[in-house]
């Protein structure tokens, strides 16, 4: 059996291997990551989307074992009647069990060439103890102006569920929630000596894939090697 030095199951070394991007919604991180994976030839993990699709079952189970119903949560309970503060706390959270979902579909990948996993619930504090160096791990953060940006020209920003009583209300308290997780985020890669890159719309997806690609270069394969 083959551990991170941490300690953590790493059948295939894809974990200690691994580039993180984590960091704020909105961020572009998911757009960085297909533009390096596409260059470098390297394998993408989009958290999120296996986070919303492949995850369910567990969570599902999850409530079942904690003696709560296994439906899904109430729209107006989660996104109207609540309040940001309690939207991050809750969501910050449920990070360090979603991760080791995260870990399951990791470990269940091989790649001559590195993986390169993003997503908002890649954690600086749950990545840190895998990796063998900080530089390994970018975190991502949107500025106000990007984030308000991005809510104006990016179509799956503006509703937030289903069948919830007051969207504008609901819509308030996720982007309060999403600021809050982000500094956060921020906060800890600060304290782990990860980087941090705020994202301000001045430069293009290409050019901020430059700078995490400059950033993760020690573990890249050469360019020329994709035929560049």
């Amino acid at each position: 059996m083959r551990a991170t030095d941490n300690g953590v199951w790493d059948p295939f070394g894809t974990l200690r291997r691994g580039l993180w991007i984590g960091g704020g919604q909105w961020a572009g991180k998911t757009t960085v990551a297909r533009l390096l994976a596409v260059r470098y030839g390297l394998t993408a993990y989009h958290y999120d989307y296996h986070d919303a699709r492949g995850h369910d079952d567990r969570r599902v189970a999850r409530r079942v074992r904690l003696g709560q119903s296994p439906d899904a949560p109430d729209p107006d309970a989660t996104w109207v009647n609540t309040n940001p503060q309690e939207m991050a706390a809750e969501t910050l959270a449920g990070f360090p069990v979603r991760f080791e979902w995260a870990l399951d579909d990791l470990r269940g990948l091989v790649s001559g060439r590195p993986i390169v996993a993003e997503g908002w619930g890649l954690r600086p504090e749950l990545v840190a103890p895998i990796i063998d160096s900080p530089r390994r791990m970018v975190v991502m953060v949107p500025t106000e102006g990007f984030r308000e940006r991005q809510l104006r020209e990016l179509p799956r920003t503006a509703t937030v569920g289903h069948g919830v009583s007051d969207p504008a209300r609901a819509q308030r308290n996720r982007l309060g929630r999403d600021r809050l997780v982000a500094d956060d985020a921020a906060r800890s890669a600060r304290r782990l000596s990860i980087r941090v890159i705020e994202v301000d719309g001045t430069q293009d997806a290409d050019a901020v894939a430059d700078i995490v690609a400059d950033h993760f270069r020690p573990y890249l394969p050469p360019l020329e090697d994709r035929g560049h």
